[in-house]
């Protein structure tokens, strides 16, 4: 939000810099982010005087140019080359001297310099009026009137304004300060803490009246419910037209463009008062009627900006007899404005349900100044005060006539807010006790009535036009920021409870397997949990019938809950491939969501997500793809960090993967994870593989809690080694060898493992050959040869009957 510092102090007179203003400004919570400098013309025609050209001839080596001499006020004429072709001997004109900075419509800076114009010296420059700013003109130099005075300043004859501009971050709830008038409505409140009483000035309206009853408009208001109050009143014999210079300045410092006379009043007002206003053309309303009502669904409606709408059955519309003329609150229509044939205007103040403008706002993805304060709460009982100060305004600026009474239809008027509040209550949340007096000082200087006191608490009425203070703690925190947050002094220690949490903590395991995964090169992910719907259309595991559908969706690729973590991750994966990111290892801790009939189910999910190569790219080694087995590594060391053993695999059968495994602990599955199917990839534009692993977060947390940590005493004897070059099945896995092995020795055997794999012309067809590895140990004695060897029998034994293995 932009507020001008000289509009500002229109309302409360003060003396102070803009940067002390600012710097109270974010102490009351109106946090200054930025105070900028606004010139009304830039520049502000600094450098630029008035100057008589004395002489004027042909420039000997150019038709279309001029040399001239020009006195200035000050030494020797000067000579300058004019190209204009109204220069002429005797004119007074603006002259720029060397080193003035001139600005270019697009407020690009350049300078005037001494230099030569084809052989003849130029001294400076005499201006048109767009290149200083006072015109769009740039057919000629621009003539002054010849009763001007050689070398008075150009700025001196021209009301160049000068302004600070703040910009201020307002939160959302504060809708009360969105206008020059709310903001110094907190200065004033900031500085009578300082103990400088100054007076709020508010612009007079006693000098509206009716002028005369010949254009009456008749007004309907069909839903109060969405219209609580409406006012308007007419406007006759106006003349639309380009505003005043004081007008256009105090739009142009905030950032508005002027447009016409009215509708730069309407946006003064709004910017003053905080009150949006809208006219309408009164010759363009039919059967002089103004109807506030809604209309059937799918009801056509082009608005301003030329765009056809489709009405909803809950937008509330401005209507006259036969058709609708704006959006309440929002937008008006392309047939009903002003412009510059209009001559009689119906002006429109008025207060409309937040929630009901918010929604066909966003409905129509519509954002305007008037939709932005409408939607977060006005004031409701300062309409027909804006609306009158607006028809004076108007009235000002463009003449006419007031042809109406002005009609306010609030037939349930907006009270005040009722509110407790306990001195003991206000203490116990600051953490220290302002003097009672002190804070009724604060709360009538925020327009809070106290209407009645005791020892323990006040009885408050807070104002209608602040909304978002509503609870005691709302008054307690007005008080405290009007008081200072910096003025509360700090405690010499520091209490802090803190409560035990057991170790197997949702977020103590998060954090344990987030760093896990860090350490080994994966980067965190955070996705929106909204989606788009089609999506579900990717996988049969998926159904469109099980969508958590928004009521009210910011677009039609974020109305849906996702119902897997899957589809957000390829858009990320997408995203960066496409910026030359295609090595990626990425996770995500995230929830999907499901809804079955009236019930909805909410899961949390680790996902993890492999792509690329393994390792960045170095001179001292070869790069390697991301493979399955990689990723399985992954899982297994995340799984062992958590304490969880006895898994079982078993291949997955869906569509997400084109092939993939399972893993289980009885009957809870823990993680499914493979090779993401080619269909899903071409959907996301993605040509490299990627590996997805998908955690049953809720299922592993509810695992861990039953694990138990076991140790004991490193064994002082020494282990050994025996393998194995088993020809085996194309169908026999690691997992079946592991199992075989452990329950043909389960005190001895510490640990088997798979060294090597190989298929190939030399082996019978659906052969294979594993090289295992088997590893002995005997924590009480050292092992002889004649007992390992007896072991390994065992297991020859073993394979070849249960497997059909075969020594290689």
């Amino acid at each position: 939000m932009k507020i001008s510092y000289n509009w500002l102090k229109q309302f409360v007179n003060i003396d102070w810099t803009p940067e002390q203003t600012g710097e109270l400004l974010t102490d009351l919570g109106l946090e200054v982010e930025g105070i900028q400098q606004f010139q009304s013309i830039k520049g502000g025609l600094e450098g630029i005087v008035v100057g008589e050209v004395l002489t004027c001839v042909q420039h000997p080596n150019a038709d279309r140019l001029k040399v001239t001499t020009v006195n200035i006020g000050s030494g020797a004429p000067l000579q300058i080359v004019c190209g204009a072709p109204n220069v002429a001997a005797g004119q007074k004109v603006p002259v720029a001297t060397i080193g003035t900075t001139l600005y270019t419509a697009e407020a690009e800076a350049w300078t005037i310099k001494k230099g030569k114009i084809r052989g003849e010296e130029s001294h400076g420059m005499i201006c048109s009026e767009d290149e200083i700013g006072l015109g769009t003109s740039h057919e000629g130099i621009l003539v002054f009137d010849n009763d001007l005075t050689v070398g008075t300043l150009v700025a001196e004859i021209y009301e160049v304004e000068n302004d600070q501009v703040f910009e201020i971050g307002l939160t959302p709830n504060r809708a009360d300060a969105m206008s020059h008038f709310g903001t110094a409505r907190d200065l004033k409140a900031g500085l009578m803490q300082k103990n400088m009483h100054v007076e709020l000035i508010t612009p007079s309206v006693s000098a509206f009246r009716i002028d005369q009853g010949t254009l009456k408009i008749d007004v309907q208001v069909i839903n109060k419910e969405l219209a609580p109050r409406y006012c308007g009143v007419t406007i006759s014999d106006l003349k639309v037209g380009t505003s005043p210079t004081w007008l256009q300045n105090r739009l142009k410092a905030i950032g508005i463009t002027p447009k016409n006379n009215v509708v730069d009043v309407t946006n003064y007002v709004l910017h003053e008062l905080g009150q949006p206003l809208h006219a309408f053309d009164a010759n363009k309303i039919e059967g002089n009627k103004v109807i506030v009502k809604t209309l059937p669904k799918g009801t056509k409606f082009k608005t301003l900006d030329g765009i056809d709408r489709e009405l909803h059955e809950e937008d509330l519309m401005i209507c006259d007899a036969i058709k609708p003329m704006c959006i309440a609150g929002v937008f008006g229509g392309e047939n009903s404005g002003v412009t510059e044939h209009t001559t009689s205007i119906f002006l429109e103040s008025a207060y409309f349900n937040p929630i009901s403008v918010r929604k066909s706002a966003k409905r129509h993805s519509l954002n305007t100044d008037a939709s932005f304060r409408f939607e977060r709460g006005i004031d409701p009982n300062i309409t027909e005060y804006a609306l009158k100060r607006a028809a004076l305004l108007i009235q000002e600026v463009a003449g006419g006539y007031v042809t109406n009474n002005l009609v306010d239809i609030y037939p349930k008027r907006i009270e005040d807010s009722p509110v407790h509040f306990s001195f003991a209550n206000a203490e116990k949340l600051i953490g220290e006790e302002i003097p009672k007096d002190i804070i009724k000082r604060i709360l009538m200087s925020l327009d809070i009535k106290v209407n009645n006191v005791t020892e323990t608490g006040l009885g408050l009425m807070v104002p209608a036009y602040r909304n978002d203070v509503v609870r005691e703690a709302d008054v307690i925190e007005e008080i405290l920021r009007v008081y200072g947050y910096n003025n509360i002094n700090f405690t010499e220690k520091l209490n802090a409870s803190i409560s035990p949490t057991s170790r197997f903590e949702d977020f103590k395991l998060q954090n344990v397997t987030g760093n896990q995964l860090v350490a080994q090169g994966f980067y965190e992910i955070l996705s929106n949990s909204l989606t788009t719907p089609s999506y579900v259309k990717l996988s049969a595991d998926l159904k469109e019938e099980h969508n958590v559908v928004m009521l009210n969706p910011l677009s039609i690729d974020l109305s849906v809950m996702r119902q897997s973590l899957l589809f957000s991750g390829l858009e990320a994966i997408n995203r960066n491939i496409n910026r030359r990111r295609s090595d990626l290892k990425l996770f995500e801790f995230g929830k999907t969501y499901h809804s079955y009939g009236d019930k909805y189910n909410e899961n949390k999910h680790l996902a993890l997500f492999v792509t690329g190569n393994k390792d960045a790219e170095r001179w001292n080694t070869h790069q390697q793809p991301s493979n399955f087995f990689y990723l399985k590594g992954i899982i297994t060391a995340v799984l062992e960090r958590l304490g969880l053993n006895g898994i079982k695999g078993s291949p997955i059968e869906n569509d997400v993967f084109s092939e993939g495994i399972s893993l289980r602990i009885g009957k809870k599955i823990l993680v499914d994870f493979g090779l993401v199917n080619k269909k899903i990839m071409k959907h996301f534009d993605i040509s490299q593989d990627v590996l997805f692993a998908d955690f049953n977060w809720d299922n592993v947390i509810d695992l861990v809690k039953h694990t138990s940590v076991n140790f004991k005493e490193l064994p002082k004897y020494p282990s050994t080694r025996r393998d194995f070059a088993l020809l085996i099945d194309d169908n026999v896995t690691f997992e079946a060898i592991d199992a075989i092995a452990n329950q043909t020795e389960k005190r001895l055997l510490k640990n088997v493992d798979l060294f090597d794999v190989y298929q190939g012309e030399k082996l019978p067809k659906g052969k294979k050959s594993y090289a295992v590895s088997f590893k002995f140990q005997d924590e009480h004695s050292t092992l002889t040869d004649k007992q390992v060897d007896k072991i390994m029998q065992k297991l020859q034994s073993n394979f070849e009957a249960q497997l059909g293995a075969e020594l290689r």
